[in-house]
């Protein structure tokens, strides 16, 4: 039987390329299911281990200590309460097990009595497991069948494994295989080397079709190392789909010479995708059309068709905008940094061909650039600033008390916030013509108290916490103005940042990480 082991241990891993250790461990575990079909116990727990170099093997069936309330199978398991502190071979122990203590298993280490001196004197605690020592089955018909079954599925997951430490790498790759299989749901694309990828139809161009044998390049997006369904899966929809294929056209990119800095796609219909160059001697736009448009034409039939409009990227997000709306010509452009959102302003004749079919060009330039774009003809652009410039306006007159001509003024000057009437230097408000050292004054005055009114009236809405109005340091004053920022418990308090709070008349950064920290005490408590 151990020279039996030992030849199909040897043939297997030579045969697939398995490591003998995953045979042996293969082994073992059939050995351990034909065991307990032997001794007709489902709930035994066994463990079989054969001698690597003899091929012989040893058979034990083991008990493992347990809490009390773990005690669910007396089968395979001994309760703490009744083996605590107890010697390994006393009869608080022995009840409970058939046969003689031969090993022992603390902290995943093999523990052979026969090896201790004094084994008298070892005793149990939670998690050991008891061993003892049972007649081993033969190597025969059922355990060679069940083996078999074992090590199919050992050598299926080590494949898998070796298959997904060659592909780990290579995600967002070009990959390239021959159409295996068509299902309803997708393709199996033979990778070689016994890797398959899934390319799933959502993955897949619009009304795109292939034949088996077919070759398909595609990208690896993911890799699955868990479970059993398709492990490597490919897209052909994805944007690294076009930049790999114009890395694969244009030498000047795997040079470096050409950067891409981004692409947006609109699958089997359009794409954008945008490039600088490197080297001022080298137009990247004309490097990526090619001679007579070969090289993007070479892209554009890989894609089904799929038009690419080449961008010149800039590192100025407006002119960026400009040539990714291109072949539309751009008027004006009003940006609002704060939520990253641009209104572009074109002629009426090009309205339609800045937004595109269905929205298409200003979507694919704004996923492009990272900017939402709001696309308008020049009369309604016209519309909305005077209509939010008479906003700023209104705000002034009422929040200001002046009338409304010098309202207009300061809103045609750039003012839209009672923040910047307030606090902008001094000079740049007297820059302004007609505007005298009194006129400035009092409006730096009226918008110093339109300000004040509005954080007590936020003062009064924000109702501090019991527990922060009693905190230690904390003053009436302060703990509104902090209820104003949202900070109404002491729990809110020990989560904010020291810049959160210093700017908060007479705090400073000092008296803020004071307070910060005292509102902590509870956390270390």
């Amino acid at each position: 039987m151990s020279k039996e082991i030992l030849l199909v241990v040897e043939s297997v891993s030579n045969e697939k390329g398995i490591a003998r250790e995953a045979i042996f461990q293969a082994l073992e575990q059939a050995l351990v299911a034909a065991t307990k079909k032997k001794y007709n116990i489902d709930e035994m727990d066994a463990r079989v281990s054969i001698n690597r170099k003899s091929g012989d093997y040893d058979t034990f069936r083991r008990w493992t200590v347990v809490a009390d309330q773990d005690h669910e199978m007396p089968a395979q398991q001994l309760a703490i309460s009744d083996v605590e502190g107890a010697d390994i071979y006393s009869e608080s122990v022995s009840q409970f097990i058939s046969g003689e203590v031969k090993n022992v298993i603390r902290h995943g280490e093999v523990i052979e009595l026969k090896h201790l001196k004094k084994a008298e004197g070892y005793r149990l605690a939670l998690a050991d497991i008891v061993e003892t020592q049972i007649p081993s089955i033969e190597f025969g018909r059922i355990a060679a069948q069940t083996a078999k079954q074992v090590i199919v599925q050992k050598v299926r997951e080590a494949e898998r494994a070796l298959v997904v430490d060659a592909y780990r790498q290579r995600i967002g790759e070009l990959v390239s295989g021959e159409v295996k299989k068509i299902t309803r749901d997708g393709l199996i694309i033979d990778l070689g080397n016994n890797a398959e990828g899934y390319l799933a139809r959502e993955q897949m161009m619009p009304k795109e079709n292939f034949r088996v044998k077919e070759r398909v390049n595609s990208i690896l997006y993911t890799v699955n190392a868990e479970g059993r369904g398709a492990q490597l899966l490919l897209s052909r929809t994805c944007p690294e789909m076009l930049i790999s294929l114009f890395q694969k056209e244009v030498p000047e990119i795997g040079e470096e010479i050409i950067e891409i800095k981004g692409a947006a796609r609109d699958p089997g219909v359009r794409a954008k995708i945008a490039v600088k160059t490197n080297d001022h001697r080298i137009d990247p736009v004309g490097a990526c059309v090619g001679m007579r448009g070969t090289r993007v034409q070479a892209v554009t039939a890989e894609l089904g068709g799929e038009r690419v409009d080449i961008v010149l990227w800039d590192d100025n997000p407006v002119q960026f905008v400009i040539n990714a709306l291109q072949p539309a010509e751009v008027v004006s452009i009003i940006l609002d940094e704060d939520v990253r959102a641009m209104d572009v302003a074109v002629d009426a004749d090009q309205l339609a061909q800045a937004i595109g079919r269905a929205g298409q060009n200003v979507r694919l330039a704004s996923e492009l650039t990272g900017w939402r774009l709001n696309v308008m003809t020049i009369d309604e652009a016209n519309a909305k600033q005077a209509s939010e410039s008479q906003q700023y306006v209104d705000a002034f007159v009422r929040d200001l008390g002046i009338d409304e001509e010098i309202a207009t003024i300061l809103v045609s000057e750039g003012f839209t916030t009672l923040e910047e009437v307030a606090y902008v230097p001094i000079e740049e408000m007297l820059a302004i013509v007609d505007f005298d050292d009194e006129l400035v004054n009092n409006l730096r005055q009226r918008a110093k108290d339109a300000l004040l009114t509005q954080a007590l009236v936020s003062q009064e809405k924000a109702e501090p916490a019991d527990d922060l109005l009693a905190m230690e340091g904390m003053t009436r004053q302060l703990a509104y103005a902090l209820a104003a920022r949202g900070v109404i418990t002491m729990e809110d308090l020990a989560e904010q940042a020291i810049d959160d709070i210093a700017d908060i008349d007479g705090v400073g950064a000092e008296k803020a990480a004071q307070l910060i920290m005292k509102a902590r005490e509870p956390w270390f408590q």
